[in-house]
Parts: structure tokens; C-alpha cells; sequence
């Protein structure tokens, strides 16, 4: 009988996520919010060097509980970085249209140390995928696509190994995750250098776990066919539209896109490696920014700040609330990610996958959630909706250790008892030296409490 009911809800669930859909494939005017009087009124408040819009009607945030101390996670982080635990460390943190932390933590480099702060720039790994996420609803608010349009029409030759399941293929598929394909299908292949284009090609005969739309089967190769499709709907590379459409408007100064982009960028963190001596720093491996969609995104602390305040629905000048409640609607079921990790199992109730982003019932808290790894790179990105709150972690290194920084933050924002998610020689009671931090309404600041010395 509970089992029943669990079947009904998803159901249920699954019927509001298409009713969420459904306005937006009708092109650019179902993203256009009405309002009686002329333009929407705003409060603006200057955050660096971008202006974040706060509409009137835009409900006032939940306060955070009085225990939570942005202070004690910085000192968190900054323990993280010393002993040799990891090099480095950025941390973006906001709640209620203000950014109240924007800290860098350790160092860039282990072979030629520099300090981590505020501007230094990491690679985003599957964090990616919400971008792609992003710029194709902008696109569907345009009316250039639709959620339900058919890969075929934008990719004629785009085949599967099976003719129908190709013809049947749309737009929203992609982005959860329900191509039908076998998990991670050909990234083997593409961490062994076989090109991109190739591997699309390969797809045509590629074994089908299900029918398109109908499961979930995590993708790299196959999430990035919606970078084909925003070149077809636009004239213009993914990378020049992501640019265009949501880094410059969204004032994401540092972030850029492939292995161009990194290096380009005045202060990088490299990616290390455990080697007998400690960490060693490599150069970024080309393969995962063959696919830009899938993992292909740079970025600092102070730009995941910006985009954690337009994602928490501060910036509906770029991206408007109906938009926001579409992207980070569920699609289809992912349980295997209520295992694994010790958060994981102790939190999470359910998750699901909507739009490039991952959503979870984390102790009967909707968050909204994304993380990412690729050699030497880690990362995590989270929001919970009923408190306007945001926080993104971004690490140069495979450690898993700063993982637990995120639920030991979550739980202080939700008032949750405190779980131990993170190494017991981290002490929440030291605090850091906040003496020098970088203030976070600062433009232009690269001042950085983070030690530089070599370890």
C-alpha cells in the first residue's frame, strides 16, 4: 500500500513537471511575466560590479537560524586547505540577494604557489551541466526552440540504433538524462582522445537501455548533442552564446569556457594529482572540454556568487522566475543518488533529475543540487528554495574530503542536527582570521587571508 502511494506521487510529481513544461515550448511570451501598470517594479542593490534585481513581489526570505555563522564555514575551509589536505579552495556563499561570503582558500599551484582567492578561476566539471541547461531555456523563452522539439530537427542526420527511438528524441531528454542509452556511454572513449564528432557518429550503434524519455542514464557524449542544437537554433558555437547570453550579462568576469579559457584566465588553479610526495599539479586534460555542455565551464567564487543569485531568482532581468521553476523541475527519478556518501544516505529522502540540474529531498527540504569531477577538479553547487540560500564549493585536487564542507552548511541553514560529514580534525570552533577577507560587495578585490606558503 506505501508503495502504491509512493508510485502515486511520483506520478503526481511527474504530471506538475510537464504542466511546468508545457507553457514554455509555446515560445517567448509564456516567459514573459504581466504586470498591470507598466514595467516591473525593483529594488536594485549593487553587488560588485553587477546591479541584482529584486522584485517587489518577490516573497521576503526565510532567515537563516541563528547558530549559522558564515564565519566558522570559512574557518572550515581554510582547515581544509592547511596540513596538506588539499592545495586549494573557493567558496561562494548567498542568502536573500546578498553575497555573505566570496572567499579564496590555499593556494593555485603545489610546484609554484600562488594564493587562492575570490577571482582565481577552477574548472566546473559536470557543474557545466546547469549552464546547458540555462542557455537552452533562454533560447526556449525566445521561442528559437522547445522543450519537446525533436533532436531530428535541428540534427537531421543525428541517429540511435534504433529509428524510432531517433525520430522520438527531444530537446528535454537530452538535458535530464533520458536519451536511453547505457550509463556514461562512450566516455571511455573519450578519455582516451576519440573525437568528439566521432563518438556522436558511434551513437547510431550504440545498445539502448530504454525507449527515449522513459529512464534515467547519466550522459557526457550525449548531453552535449544540445550544444549542436543551440549552433543550429543561433548560427552561433555554444561557447559564444553561454558568453553572450549568461556569463556578460550576469557580470561572470572571471568565467570562460575550454582549455583556452582557463589558461587565458590571471589566476588559475591547476588540477593535482596524489602522487608519493604529495600532491603534484598537472596540466588540465583536453578530453572532457571536448564537451563543452557536459563539462566544458570555468569559473571563480565571485562569479558563482553571481550565478547563485540569478539561479535564487534574483536576476529576472536575464533569467525570469517562470524559467528558473522549469529548469529546476524534476523529470525523471535518480535513487541511486540516495547512496554512496554518509550525507547521502542520512539525508536524502528521494532525487530526481530536472534540466541540467539534480534535485533532491534533503531531510524534507527541496535543494536543488549539481556536483562535478574530472582529474584534479572537484566541485558542488546547492540551493535551498524556501530559504533563498545558495552555496558552491570549487577544489583543485581528487580529494573527496571537502565533500562534507556542503551538508555541514546545509544542515546549519535548515537547523538540522549537526552531522560529522567532515574530517574530526576539522574544529567549527577555531575561527580563521577575518581580519583581511575579501568583502564580498568590494568590486575588483583580490585581497586573500589564504596562505601562500609552499606545503
Amino acid at each position: 500500500m506505501k508503495s502504491n502511494k509512493k508510485r502515486h506521487s511520483r506520478i503526481l510529481a511527474r504530471a506538475g513537471a510537464v504542466a511546468l513544461l508545457l507553457p514554455l515550448t509555446l515560445g517567448s511570451t509564456a516567459q514573459t511575466p504581466q504586470h498591470s501598470g507598466g514595467p516591473v517594479a525593483a529594488q536594485t542593490t549593487a553587488i560588485g560590479t553587477t546591479a541584482v534585481v529584486r522584485p517587489v513581489n518577490m516573497p521576503p526570505a526565510a532567515p537563516l537560524p541563528t547558530g549559522f555563522d558564515v564565519r566558522q564555514f570559512e574557518s572550515m575551509a581554510q582547515q581544509l586547505v592547511a596540513g596538506n589536505r588539499v592545495p586549494g579552495l573557493a567558496m561562494a556563499m548567498v542568502h536573500d540577494g546578498k553575497i555573505i561570503s566570496s572567499r579564496g582558500f590555499g593556494i593555485t599551484d603545489t610546484s609554484r604557489p600562488q594564493p587562492v582567492d575570490s577571482h582565481t578561476v577552477f574548472r566546473l566539471a559536470s557543474l557545466s551541466k546547469s549552464f546547458a541547461g540555462t542557455m537552452t531555456g533562454l533560447l526556449v523563452n525566445d521561442g528559437s526552440l522547445r522543450w519537446d522539439s525533436k533532436l531530428t530537427s535541428y540534427l537531421p542526420s543525428f541517429r540511435l540504433s534504433d529509428s524510432y527511438s531517433s525520430q522520438q528524441l527531444t530537446v528535454a531528454d537530452v538535458l535530464s538524462h533520458r536519451v536511453g542509452l547505457t550509463h556514461n556511454a562512450f566516455d571511455r572513449d573519450l578519455e582516451q582522445y576519440v573525437d568528439y564528432h566521432t563518438l556522436t557518429q558511434r551513437l547510431a550503434y550504440a545498445p539502448m537501455k530504454c525507449a527515449p524519455g522513459t529512464c534515467y542514464s547519466y550522459q557526457n557524449v550525449a548531453f552535449s548533442l544540445i550544444g549542436d542544437v543551440v549552433f543550429a537554433a543561433t548560427g552561433d558555437f555554444y561557447a559564444q552564446e553561454v558568453q553572450r547570453r549568461i556569463f556578460k550579462p550576469l557580470g561572470m568576469n572571471d568565467a570562460s569556457l575550454g582549455l583556452e579559457g582557463i589558461q587565458a584566465s590571471p589566476s588559475w588553479a591547476r588540477p593535482h594529482v596524489r602522487g608519493r610526495g604529495g600532491w603534484v599539479s598537472l596540466m588540465p586534460k583536453t578530453t572532457y572540454y571536448q564537451v563543452l555542455p557536459a563539462a566544458g565551464v570555468n569559473a571563480s567564487a565571485s562569479d558563482m556568487a553571481q550565478y547563485l543569485l540569478a539561479h535564487t531568482g534574483h536576476r529576472p532581468d536575464v533569467l525570469p522566475a517562470p524559467l528558473l521553476a522549469t529548469l529546476h523541475q524534476p523529470l525523471v527519478d535518480t535513487p541511486s543518488e540516495i547512496r554512496g556518501s554518509s550525507w547521502r544516505r542520512t539525508r536524502l529522502n528521494s532525487a530526481g533529475y530536472a534540466l541540467g540540474w539534480r534535485t533532491y529531498d534533503y531531510a524534507g527540504h527541496r535543494v536543488v543540487f549539481h556536483g562535478g569531477a574530472v582529474q584534479g577538479y572537484r566541485g558542488l553547487i546547492a540551493m535551498v528554495p524556501e530559504l533563498d540560500f545558495g552555496v558552491a564549493l570549487l577544489w583543485n585536487s581528487e580529494s573527496s574530503l571537502p565533500s562534507g564542507l556542503l551538508p555541514t552548511i546545509l544542515d546549519s541553514a535548515l537547523g538540522l542536527p549537526e552531522g560529522q560529514w567532515l574530517d574530526d580534525r576539522i574544529d567549527p570552533t577555531l575561527y580563521a582570521d577575518t581580519s583581511e577577507a575579501e568583502s564580498p560587495n568590494a568590486p575588483g578585490t583580490h585581497a586573500s587571508t589564504a596562505s601562500a606558503a609552499p606545503r
